[in-house]
């Protein structure tokens, strides 16, 4: 059964592998479309806190990032259905394009403003 097959019924059980009430079907259509949108997709598993449940940052090669809650049983799985490297952020941290990536639209962000300020 693939990831996206577990949502398809219906209602999830509260271990399965993306949590019924923080949109479980909707993140795992997210997730599968973000991975065949983007090249060279890596995930990065942040263990569980107690504000949040597992989540999961999927990296790009350019550096572009998204995360969502996978729920412990998502994280075994993710690997296998989204066939994607996927290692635990705790041991191996987090790639410098993805670093690179918030820098670069961060000095985007402040151009962008300056120019507005320009303008007026």
């Amino acid at each position: 059964m693939g990831l996206l097959d577990r949502f398809r019924g219906g209602a999830t059980r509260g271990g399965s592998a993306l949590r019924a009430g923080s949109g479980g079907s909707e993140d795992a259509r997210y997730l599968a479309e973000w991975v065949r949108a983007h090249v060279g997709v890596e995930g990065y598993l942040e263990p569980k806190t107690t504000v949040t449940d597992v989540t999961v940052v999927l990296v790009a090669a350019d550096g572009e990032w998204t995360r969502r809650i996978v729920g412990e049983r998502g994280a075994r799985r993710l690997a296998k259905d989204l066939r994607i490297p996927v290692y635990e952020a705790a041991k191996t941290g987090y790639p410098q394009r993805m670093r690179d990536y918030d820098a670069r639209k961060r000095i985007e962000r402040q151009r962008a403003f300056e120019e507005d300020l320009r303008e007026l």
